[in-house]
């Protein structure tokens, strides 16, 4: 197990517990979270380490690796994401100025968004540490998926956008990998990175319920102002955020089931509908937040 002595992203050593959890998805094991008091970042405590959180992810049930489940979670799950993928495309063109380019999405799953793009005329390479997820992509969409461990191999200032929707919380070494993105970006590139936000309406309601904990599976817990500190050590420019609108109604839905509510649905997409209002005049408090950054241009 990782245990943090002081604060993964400030290294002030007054941390303290904020929330008991628990891994309602698979194992139903506790899980707590910390809040560091000098920068407000929260993070999952004593969580595995990276050779053993495999097994956190097995599940037939885990949707960013498969698209055979056919639950009513599941049905709801896929129709917020395909609501969303040409909305991602609109939104990439707009901000990178460009009608196609070269792209990597890190985490690509089973390649949906990647598929979007390409078919859209991007030039798309994928990494997705899911071996068969990675198998999914390269015979249903005929993607180019790479293994993490290879990301490395990918040529310096090669890529216009490089996108990462709801990957970074994953990750054991977010430091490590952010260079590795500033090292692939070309010089003035865009970084697209989508996260839960645990200071948002849901959140704040759902408090250890909220699905989007999702511990152990997500290891960080970002809020605008932590995850600004975050970009700021790892060399970008956050030029603006932009919220994930069917989030909400996804993660609200499954909170209510982890509370174990009755009629969870109809709960959960009425609490939806105000915080999604709410978070339309306050971003800030969306479920979750797409943070667009910039690597430097060269001078």
């Amino acid at each position: 197990m990782v245990h943090h002595y002081a604060c993964p992203l400030c290294s002030a050593e007054k941390i303290l517990i904020h929330l008991n959890c628990r891994d309602y998805f698979l194992s139903g094991e506790p899980f707590a979270l910390f809040k560091c008091s000098d920068c407000g970042f929260v993070f999952t405590q004593d969580y595995p380490e990276a050779h053993a959180i495999g097994s956190y992810y097995e599940s037939d049930e885990y949707l960013s690796h498969n698209d055979s489940s056919t639950g009513f979670s599941d049905r709801i799950y896929r129709l917020a994401r395909n609501f969303m993928l040409h909305r991602k495309k609109r939104m990439i063109t707009k901000i990178t100025g460009l009608k196609k380019g070269k792209l990597l999405d890190i985490g690509s799953g089973s390649g949906h968004f990647a598929a979007t793009m390409k078919n859209g005329g991007w030039q798309v390479t994928g990494i997705e540490i899911n071996e068969k997820a990675r198998n999914l992509s390269e015979s249903k969409h005929g993607l180019e998926i790479l293994d993490p461990k290879k990301i490395n191999t990918l040529k310096t200032a090669s890529f216009d956008c490089i996108t990462l929707w709801h990957v970074l919380e994953h990750f054991h070494e977010p430091f490590e990998y952010y260079a590795e993105i500033m090292r692939l970006l070309k010089p003035g590139g865009i970084c697209v990175t989508a996260l839960p936000n645990c200071n948002s309406y849901d959140a704040r309601h759902y408090r250890e319920f909220w699905a989007a904990y999702d511990v152990p599976r997500h290891l960080w817990h970002f809020t605008p102002s932590s995850f600004a500190v975050f970009s700021k050590k790892a060399g970008f420019a956050t030029e603006k955020i932009m919220n994930l609108p069917a989030d909400v109604f996804y993660i609200s839905f499954v909170s209510e089931k982890y509370k174990e509510s009755s009629l969870p649905f109809l709960r959960g997409i009425i609490r939806a509908k105000f915080y999604a209002i709410g978070a339309f005049f306050r971003k800030e408090k969306s479920s979750s937040i797409i943070y667009i950054l910039r690597k430097p241009a060269e001078k």
